[in-house]
């Protein structure tokens, strides 16, 4: 069971929760997901929403194939290769309108970073979820 909330105390988030609780339960961590296709080509090439795109798929991939979906994820951490805000925008947007949107709605941080793992790599997520206890 997953309690989210933002304290009175604390800012309005645009989107996500200052605190994401989990009860007991069956920890799951990803990789970080990347903007690679099943064969390790980088899809998207220097576009980061297509880039971003890609991400989410993947991230919905590896989640099911730990029985998760992206209600159960309780923190994420979005890595963009930018300096530019407004890159940093274009992939929270794309990310909080795609398949695994909801995994965006628990703790997130949003980075802007100098480089990533992968040559033309522009987008990296890390998603922690929690499986209730079987």
């Amino acid at each position: 069971m997953l309690e989210r909330w933002n304290p009175d105390t604390l800012h309005p988030p645009p989107g996500y929760h200052h605190v994401t609780v989990a009860q007991p339960g069956r920890l799951v961590a990803l990789a970080g997901q990347c903007p690679l296709d099943r064969f390790g080509d980088l899809v998207g090439g220097d576009d980061v929403e297509a880039q971003a795109r890609q991400v989410a798929a993947n991230i919905a991939l590896a989640l099911r194939s730990a029985g998760a979906t992206a209600s159960d994820v309780v923190r994420t951490v979005i890595y963009v290769r930018s300096d530019d805000r407004e890159d940093l925008s274009r992939v929270w947007s794309v990310l909080t309108t795609s398949e695994v949107a909801a995994a965006f709605t628990s703790a997130a941080t949003l980075l802007g970073v100098a480089q990533l793992g992968y040559p033309g790599q522009l987008v990296e997520v890390d998603v922690t979820a929690v499986l209730p206890a079987s």
